[in-house]
């Protein structure tokens, strides 16, 4: 085995940025990352929206493909899963019977599909999109003129079921809440989002729950808590994800809502750091408010982050969150936590809306915006910069369109 390096268990976007980080920073030590997929690190936000409908998919969107790996040094160990870390001997277990030493651990599990707890809903009859292979089994079933029930509104339902019209599906989408988009979106926000799936010819069923699943001639029928049913010749379901811990709980790490780590990033082992999906982690900006991301922004920034606190920094944490979805020809855009206002500030852009959100203090807690990308997106970055500078702008400002974000900003 190498000497005892820098090992990052977890292959997805906060492992590879954070093998990336290492070199960029100088570390030319053994560097070593472990993935339970075939393949290199692979980007996850294209799987629900260009894999989805291309016209051919040959490889995943990589972000370390085999060259950039080698040529960066970095020891890339695919397609197993480490089950324990012997923390005594500073050792990573793996599936396959290797060990391999560590100086420094990141734990970058991810996530993984929360699961429809249905009568009915099988591994055989229902889909989830969480790897490049389940991509490719669900744009096997996306096929021009067969019906699929996308369960779920959120945003990973929400853009599975836009691809699916792309390629010809008739789709009808399921969601136990009142609306789409529970959390942390306005339901303006929302609504406008329904109403761009409508004109793509999207049915949908929402405030009502799933009794269970039955086949009926060759056909799948989700029967719903009213007794009415949808048949389909698919399932996806997109109803949330849960932490991948099982490691961290086998090595007896702090677990809280994901591996618990601290503002460095530290778990409650100092050898070890946590980033991405996985992990939760108190935010300065909210009052050390725990969080847990799911998304590919803070991933990336917590990779990076981790890697040079792994490497002797003391770097706190303290992105501010950032979401985008693409729903047809609109981007929805989220920064801050929209859950956090106490009031809500609409700004009309004509062809998009931004929706600022205000804590009871005054200050700018979260920003969400729907349109084309070329007219929310500089807004939205201006808003981020006021919520990290604990800004408090004058609502009636940030209603009017006559007035530039980037005045707010210099106050």
């Amino acid at each position: 085995m190498t000497l005892p390096g820098m090992v990052i268990v977890g292959a997805g976007e906060a492992g590879a940025r954070a093998a990336g980080a290492m070199r960029e920073n100088g570390y030319d030590g053994p560097v070593t990352l472990i993935g339970d997929e075939p393949h290199g690190p692979y980007e996850r936000p294209p799987l629900s929206k260009a894999v989805m409908t291309a016209e051919a998919v040959e490889a995943p969107p990589f972000i370390l493909d085999k060259a950039r790996l080698a040529a960066q040094s970095i020891g890339h160990i695919p397609g197993v899963r480490a089950i324990r870390i012997a923390r005594g001997d500073r050792e990573v277990l793996l599936d396959d019977g290797r060990r391999v030493p560590y100086a420094k651990l990141l734990v970058a599990t991810g996530a993984k599909p929360r699961t429809l707890p249905v009568p009915g809903a099988t591994a055989d009859n229902v889909l989830y999109l969480r790897t490049f292979a389940d991509a490719l089994a669900m744009r096997g079933r996306l096929v021009a003129g067969s019906r699929l029930a996308v369960i779920g509104g959120g945003f990973i339902g929400l853009e599975i079921a836009a691809s699916a019209v792309a390629r010809g599906c008739a789709v009808t989408l399921i969601e136990a809440a009142p609306r789409v988009l529970m959390r942390g979106v306005p339901a303006a926000e929302a609504e406008r989002v329904m109403d761009r799936h409508r004109e793509a010819g999207v049915g949908f069923r929402l405030g009502i729950g799933i009794e269970r699943i039955v086949r009926r001639g060759g056909a799948e029928t989700v029967v719903l808590a009213d007794g009415t049913e949808v048949t389909c010749d698919g399932i996806v379901a997109g109803i949330g994800a849960v932490p991948e811990t099982a490691l961290a709980e086998a090595s007896a790490l702090a677990v809280r809502n994901g591996v618990q780590v601290d503002e460095h990033l530290r778990t409650s082992d100092p050898d070890i750091f946590g980033s991405g999906d996985c992990c939760s982690f108190p935010h300065p900006v909210y009052g050390g408010r725990r969080l847990r991301l799911e998304s590919w922004r803070n991933a990336r920034d917590q990779g990076e982050v981790a890697a040079r606190n792994m490497l002797g920094g003391s770097e706190p944490f303290a992105a501010i969150p950032w979401f985008w979805s693409d729903q047809y020809d609109q981007t929805l855009q989220v920064a801050g936590l929209c859950d956090e206002g106490d009031t809500t500030v609409e700004r009309d852009l004509g062809a998009g809306r931004l929706f600022f959100h205000l804590a009871g203090d005054g200050r700018l807690v979260g920003v969400s915006g729907i349109g084309p990308n070329s007219l929310i997106a500089r807004d939205v970055r201006i808003a981020e910069m006021m919520i990290a500078r604990r800004a408090c702008p004058d609502p009636g400002r940030l209603a009017s369109p006559a007035t530039k974000l980037r005045t707010l900003l210099a106050d």
